[in-house]
């Protein structure tokens, strides 16, 4: 059996944190397994959805490399598809129409409530053959009475729902328009989805739609309900806690596979292994071993698993990311070999992309501003003579490497008797603006000999 999967989202919102954990354990079993995974956008509540959600799910799963393998499909082209399967399962006899009206339905609901029931429908019109005139009927699924529906979930274990609480589901609208819970039964036969790898919260629509399947004559898929991924303070993730759209964590300066690492270990691991590649991740990963039990998210586990990433990754595979950053910035590079020198010299020095680019765009812009406090402590009238001896000494440098502007420095320092640190931190300042940079070495390197120079003359000159 081809395993195949989906990741089937509503654009009735943002791409978050959870549903990305859905998409990334959907993707790695497909991976693992050499199946299948499918991207679905479940659009049929045209009045949530929009446009604009679409946009930013797809650029999240492009953002994040999740590529699918079929799609992206979406629901709303799907109609035809979705009456000619209703129509079939009215000639069958496994779905009816229903006349109830509103008005009837809701007090029916409160009689229920009252006498302490659980509120459902009770079949009024299972076996009704005469329409009701003026009635605009919705159709509805008709579940088996008696029995019960075991749900063998590859997370939790067997569940088990009683048929007779289960009420006739309505799969179609008075206007003609299919429900939800349907459409996701007739994608699913469909596509051929063998695992369906969702959030727990879909766990009760699991018996009706398996029981839909049977109707249809279709043996359900394998399903997994993953448990939901909670804030550090224990209660449900929400826009209180950060829990942003995915994108916002690019603007942040995160990378994709920091991320990813970092959501494949909610509530799954590998012994006590803490950061995967993305070939590790799917080499490892198996549904069958993700936790029952919701986990928690930790911000501060997330920035130190960036920070791994930035220092174990090829360096040039991060200049996109950081280029990304100084755009934002309002400055910008195509000098690869600076990028690299740059990315070698700040990666352990931060632990965004965006923090790394706020501390190096005095590497891509000449619109250097000196920090008051650093500029008032390191220039003073020492500083600024000792910096004239620096500027004459580095002006004679054959060669303009680190280790030569290192051994440079190391030699003045000793001809004056003062620490490298009292010569090294008003150039530091002078080209930089901060007292803060890698090692001054490689920093005046990186920044090549006809800047570094331009620089200590701008601080020379009080300019």
């Amino acid at each position: 059996m081809t395993v195949v999967t989906r990741f089937a989202p509503s654009p009735t919102g943002l791409l978050h944190v959870g549903g990305a954990r859905t998409a990334l354990f959907c993707w790695l079993y497909a991976r693992r397994m050499g199946g299948k995974f499918i991207l679905r956008v479940e659009d049929t509540d045209r009045e949530r959805s929009t446009e604009e959600a679409v946009r930013v799910i797809l650029e999240g799963m492009a953002w994040l490399g999740l590529e699918a393998d079929e799609g992206p499909y979406y629901q709303t082209e799907r109609f035809d598809r979705y009456r000619r399967v209703i129509s079939e399962m009215l000639k069958a006899g496994s779905a009816y129409r229903c006349y109830c009206a509103k008005e009837e339905l809701d007090a029916l609901r409160e009689q229920q409530i009252a006498r302490k029931e659980k509120p459902r429908y009770t079949g009024i019109c299972r076996e009704r053959t005469a329409p009701r005139p003026g009635v605009e009927p919705v159709v509805r699924f008709r579940n088996p009475l008696s029995g019960a529906v075991v749900v063998e979930d590859l997370v939790h274990g067997p569940v088990t729902f009683q048929n007779a609480e289960l009420d006739d589901l309505i799969i179609a609208r008075s206007d003609g328009t299919p429900t939800y819970n349907f459409c996701v039964v007739v994608d699913d036969m469909d596509m051929g989805v063998t695992h369906v790898i969702r959030g727990d919260d879909h766990l009760n629509n699991t018996p009706r739609q398996m029981n839909m399947l049977l109707a249809l004559g279709v043996t359900p898929p394998a399903y997994a309900h993953v448990p939901m991924i909670l804030g550090p303070d224990g209660t449900k993730l929400s826009k209180r806690h950060g829990a942003v759209s995915v994108l916002q964590y690019e603007q942040e300066g995160y990378l994709p596979d920091a991320l990813l690492n970092y959501l494949v270990r909610l509530g799954w691991s590998h012994g006590d292994q803490e950061v995967f590649t993305r070939e590790e991740m799917i080499a490892a990963f198996d549904i069958h071993d993700v936790n029952k039990a919701a986990s928690a998210f930790n911000p501060e586990k997330l920035l130190w698993l960036n920070q791994q990433h930035m220092v174990r990754s090829p360096p040039t595979a991060l200049i996109p990311h950081l280029r990304a950053q100084l755009r934002r910035l309002g400055t910008d590079s195509d000098d690869e070999q600076l990028l690299e020198g740059v990315i070698v010299a700040q990666r352990e020095r931060a632990k965004t992309l965006k923090e790394m680019a706020e501390n190096s765009r005095f590497f891509f812009s000449d619109d250097v501003r000196l920090d008051p406090k650093a500029a008032a402590k390191h220039l003073t009238a020492d500083g600024i003579a000792g910096l004239g001896k620096v500027r004459a000494r580095l002006a004679a440098l054959k060669e303009w490497n680190a280790a030569a502007i290192h051994d440079a420095l190391n030699t003045l320092a000793t001809e004056l008797q003062v620490g490298l640190g009292k010569i090294a931190q008003p150039v530091r300042v002078a080209v930089t603006g901060t007292a803060v940079s890698p090692p001054i070495d490689a920093t005046l390197a990186l920044l090549g000999r006809e800047r570094a120079l331009a620089r200590l003359d701008s601080a020379l000159a009080g300019t």
